[in-house]
């Protein structure tokens, strides 16, 4: 586990150094342009940092490349979604091969989250 202040400091570093795939969903879900939702990146939560999140809706998303393990996500999603937040994971080429369902995929889950 980090300190929160060594958390907020590799928060702001992943926030800097974003990934191309991070770039490309960040520039569809920043400004409140997807269902006018405010969306934040690299956003501490507990122990982790997750990619994306929209804090009013406790609706977290992580962008999974080449590097990931997934028992070692399932433990990332665990912990995250035991602080209220739910995670939705999309790998990387996701965003490259169909940018609009993985947005319609995140609209809805707003939707869901307000409870429409």
């Amino acid at each position: 586990m980090l300190g929160e202040k060594r958390l907020t400091k590799v928060a702001r570093r992943l926030r800097r150094d974003m990934t191309e795939a991070e770039h490309r969903l960040w520039s569809r879900l920043r400004n409140r342009q997807l269902e006018n939702t405010k969306f934040v990146k690299q956003f501490p939560v507990g122990p982790y940092v997750a990619d994306f999140a929209a804090r009013s809706l406790k609706l977290g998303i992580e962008l999974d490349g080449g590097q990931h393990n997934e028992s070692r996500d399932a433990e990332r999603t665990r912990v995250i979604e035991a602080h209220g937040y739910r995670i939705l994971r999309f790998w990387n080429n996701e965003l490259t091969d169909n940018i609009d369902g993985v947005l319609q995929t995140i609209v809805q889950e707003i939707q869901i989250a307000r409870g429409n």
